[in-house]
């Protein structure tokens, strides 16, 4: 259902996904290495990843 929504946006719409976890970790929540890696493909292309920002508290 997710590679669905994803691919049906792929470039069409933006989007903003945010995780705690790396990209190497989303075979595993995935439970599909294959799936993981569509998915990666089509979120990353024409993308711009932010790493490491921290909350101003």
């Amino acid at each position: 259902m997710f590679f669905q929504l994803i691919s049906k946006r792929y470039e069409e719409n933006s989007t903003i996904i945010t995780t705690n976890q790396p990209f190497s970790k989303c075979g595993e929540k995935f439970s599909d290495n294959t799936l993981a890696n569509a998915i990666l493909d089509r979120l990353l292309h024409h993308s711009s990843v932010i790493k490491n920002i921290r909350a101003i508290l």
